[in-house]
């Protein structure tokens, strides 16, 4: 219970204080430089909306009701790929509810000029000649937004995770987009000196026909250790064409991806110390059944250079009622070898959980919307079984039209280690700040 009341800001006492510090400096510094190019990018559109509207592909902001729970109607966000994949390497039975991937977005109809087109003038005599066109033209990049994501993680075993990483989006003409990621991350475990780590990524998205690929490929960056390289792949395609209600409302739709991510194993300070990498691919399916009841399921494969390998799956099905909802959630894990005591990581050879989920979501105010959820199932490591609960709460708070942030807290006793006969309770607290430009 002690982790619940320890200051969350500061993640470390004394120790961690100071490379904190020159972690915000490293972020404050990148956003200051994004401010500034929003600020000239915003001063050249600002020039060009004088003689033209500038309209952005519709194809990746097209909004509709979904089951992700952040896809609420006040605040929906345009229904996005999410620019950065799930992180595949951090993938654990303390993530077993993570948000559900979103349909494709929907194609916007093309506009209709009902308007006759203008009739040529006659021509003038002693007419001037024609002058040449000074229409200044729109900006190459745009920028888009900036996300600064928060995660913090403590359980009763002395391990603790911090991560802090805003991500910088730009649009560009064509309707691609990229991204930059930074950010500071500290890894704290008992027996272990303390990791800290900052990423950069550097990242594209784009549509290849009716599929949306994504790639990011980048460096971490640690205070002790080696420099690592990470990348990352996705491509989603709807199998299925969309149906939507006459108000937007997402009926059934059927979407694929393909997933592949390679990088450091950012499972504790241990594994990073052990310098332990993996590569992880598998596929998504996303299946809204109807408005109303909707399918996740998600395989991975992992590959890690201590010779280890593993199978994850994780499937989820949700049926809402107005503000309610149920759900079901089946999640495995299986490794070849169990190396937890050489290699730091979690690694059974075979772990299982299930359990039933009742959820609220709704709003408390015109700006504040919350959900509140509760997990009661079983969880079987090594042939036992015990209880696996998880209570979680989100809150989402608009304080302007165009910034939004989350704040959501949770706490489970769904095992992600070795702890013998003793009980595992684990405390994770969450949040992001989006501003859109």
């Amino acid at each position: 219970m002690v982790y619940i009341f320890r200051p969350y800001l500061f993640v470390s006492r004394y120790s961690l204080y100071t490379v904190f510090l020159l972690g915000c400096l490293q972020i404050h510094l990148g956003v200051i430089c994004s401010v500034g190019i929003w600020i000239l990018s915003a001063a050249k559109l600002q020039a060009a909306q004088a003689h033209q509207t500038w309209k952005s592909p519709s194809g990746l902001t097209e909004q509709v009701t979904t089951v992700n729970p952040e896809s609420a109607e006040q605040f929906s966000k345009p229904l996005p790929y999410q620019l950065e994949p799930t992180p595949i390497l951090m993938a654990a039975p303390e993530n077993f509810n993570p948000d559900l991937r979103l349909p494709p977005p929907l194609p916007e109809p093309p506009q209709q000029n009902s308007s006759p087109p203008p009739l040529p003038e006659p021509p003038q005599q002693n007419s001037s000649p024609p002058t040449t066109s000074t229409k200044p033209k729109t900006s190459d990049a745009v920028l888009e937004s900036i996300d600064t994501d928060y995660h913090y993680e403590t359980d009763n075993f002395g391990q603790t995770n911090f991560f802090l990483e805003p991500t910088v989006q730009f649009r560009l003409r064509n309707g691609n987009k990229i991204f930059f990621k930074t950010g500071f991350n500290f890894f704290e475990q008992r027996g272990v000196e303390s990791v800290t780590n900052f990423p950069l990524q550097v990242g594209w998205q784009g549509k290849i026909g009716q599929a949306t690929l994504q790639t990011a490929a980048g460096v971490d960056v640690f205070n002790r250790l080696p420099t690592a390289l990470n990348l990352n792949a996705k491509v989603e395609a709807p199998i299925s064409p969309p149906r939507v209600s006459s108000s937007g409302r997402l009926l059934s739709v059927v979407v694929l991806s393909g997933n592949l991510e390679q990088g450091p194993y950012k499972s504790n300070a241990r594994t990073l110390d052990n310098q332990i990498t993996a590569w992880r691919f598998g596929p998504d399916l996303y299946w809204q059944i109807d408005r109303d009841t909707s399918l996740f399921s998600s395989l991975r494969l992992g590959s890690y250079n201590d010779g280890n390998s593993d199978v994850q799956s994780f499937s989820r099905l949700e049926r809402k009622f107005g503000q309610f909802s149920l759900a079901a959630n089946l999640f495995t894990w299986s490794y070849d070898r169990d190396l937890e005591r050489t290699s730091g990581y979690f690694s059974p050879p075979d772990f299982l959980v299930y359990n039933g989920e009742v959820a609220w979501e709704g709003d408390i105010t015109n700006f504040l919307r919350c959900r509140l959820a509760a997990n009661l199932g079983r969880q079987r490591l090594k042939g036992e079984f015990d209880n696996a609960n998880t209570y979680q709460t989100r809150c989402t708070v608009k304080l302007s039209p165009s910034i939004e942030a989350d704040l959501g807290y949770s706490f489970s006793n769904v095992r992600n280690q070795e702890t013998g006969t003793s009980a595992y309770g684990g405390n994770s607290f969450t949040g992001q700040l989006r501003v859109k430009f």
